[in-house]
């Protein structure tokens, strides 16, 4: 785990790919107001995912706002966006003005405790093109977020998602690495993960 210094961007130090995290993006403060205004004003939904020939349902809730009506699929899942709030406009100028990239799309998750989890996987659907810029947003609850190269074994990384924390994943972070959040041993309350993309 990485052990991380506040106001700080930390560029993580693994090969073919760019992740940098910022561990204090928004101060406490305006973490707690944004994660209590999300946690209660998002239209939230569960979908049905399909595994291995099996159907169950998602363990998380999601909701999907973007442009255009311009729809993200995933794992077999159609999302179709509502329009931007300025709330999550906010977040994303925000977000915007330090990758020095603009978003079409954001996913928003809600891990209600420790059994809601994402499984390794990459952001590499075709609508956001061969070598996407991603940028995460956390709030409320720690979680621990895991890297792992397709290739090199030896390139791997964990760290703790804090609350009010950024996650840049740049070039290559697609191509050469997925990444999950997965279930957690001890009791976690609710996390919000807003994670921003651009839709070709």
């Amino acid at each position: 785990m990485l052990d991380l210094f506040p106001n700080e961007k930390i560029t993580l130090n693994l090969p073919d790919a760019v992740f940098e995290y910022y561990p204090n993006f928004f101060s406490k403060e305006t973490a707690d107001e944004l994660f209590k205004k999300l946690l209660n004003e998002t239209p939230w939904q569960q979908d049905e995912i399909t595994v291995f020939g099996k159907t169950h349902l998602q363990p998380r809730l999601t909701a999907l706002y973007g442009n255009e009506g311009k729809p993200y699929s995933y794992s077999n899942i159609i999302m179709h966006p509502h329009y931007w709030n300025p709330l999550l406009t906010y977040i994303k100028e925000k977000v915007e003005e330090t990758c020095n990239h603009s978003f079409t799309t954001v996913l928003l998750n809600n891990y209600r405790n420790e059994k809601d989890s994402n499984g390794w996987h990459a952001d590499n659907e075709k609508e956001l093109g061969r070598d996407p810029i991603i940028a995460s947003v956390s709030l409320g609850e720690e979680r621990v977020f895991q890297l792992k190269h397709n290739t090199n074994k030896e390139a791997k990384q964990s760290l703790i998602l804090k609350h009010g924390s950024l996650l840049i994943m740049k070039k290559g972070s697609q191509i050469y690495y997925k990444h999950q959040i997965p279930k957690a041993t001890k009791q976690k309350k609710e996390r919000i993960n807003l994670t921003f993309r651009t839709i070709l």
